[in-house]
């Protein structure tokens, strides 16, 4: 029976491997014009990332000095349109777009509006930088909130607080995004959801200047929810 059952064993993979072959056979044409097309389009990616990407982002990098420059002395006119010899931020997000230092000018673009009170540039930029560390993603998300503070917007800055107090918690951002987002919920009258965000303060945080205020602010929000 071993011997039998060995033999079906035998016969089944070869079987399978002519059914293979012929399959191959038939197909030899199909199947070279895919793997051809497979082995172009990986090639056509690497050669955009390495060759073009990398161009532009070597000459957006050295762009973006100057305007940093600017936006660091508080100088945002400059930094965000450039001088008579430097780009700003706008034009480098235009020109070098596919670059890495295009994707980082969304973010001092954005904070640049948000300083000069342009609020809904300042959201529609932010929202368009992608983040590549753990602090900047937490700043341009708590900006957005802001943003929609200024604008007596609580629902969406509450979001985008909640979503700042989230992202890669540590103990320089994360503080500061609770905080402003239990005050958020104490203006928009959600006092339970402020104690939820000051609870988190104090466990999580007690030796920050947040944690060590959210005490007394979670008794008053805890006064304001009992009424």
């Amino acid at each position: 029976m071993a011997d039998n059952k060995d033999s079906n064993t035998e016969f089944d993979i070869q079987e399978k491997i002519g059914d293979a072959e012929e399959f191959l056979n038939k197909n030899r044409k199909s199947l070279t014009i895919i793997v051809s097309a497979v082995v172009l389009a990986v090639a056509g990616y690497l050669l955009y990332e390495k060759v073009y990407v990398a161009g532009k982002e070597k000459d957006a990098s050295s762009q973006m000095y100057v305007a940093e420059n600017y936006f660091r002395m508080d100088s945002l006119k400059l930094a965000i349109a450039g001088d008579k010899t430097n780009p700003g931020f706008e034009s480098i997000i235009d020109d070098y777009g596919v670059s890495p230092s295009a994707n980082l000018a969304h973010f001092y673009l954005g904070m640049s509006y948000l300083k000069k009170g342009e609020y809904d540039k300042a959201i529609e930029t932010l929202k368009s930088y992608s983040a590549k560390d753990d602090i900047t993603g937490a700043m341009a998300y708590g900006a957005i909130g802001d943003a929609y503070m200024e604008q007596s917007n609580n629902d969406d800055a509450i979001k985008y607080y909640e979503k700042a107090s989230k992202e890669t918690p540590n103990n320089f951002t994360t503080p500061v995004y609770l905080n402003k987002l239990a005050m958020a919920n104490e203006i928009a009258g959600k006092y339970k959801d402020a104690v939820d965000a000051y609870d988190r303060l104090i466990k999580e945080y007690p030796e920050t200047q947040e944690g060590r205020n959210a005490l007394k602010y979670k008794t008053r929000a805890e006064a304001l929810a009992s009424k």
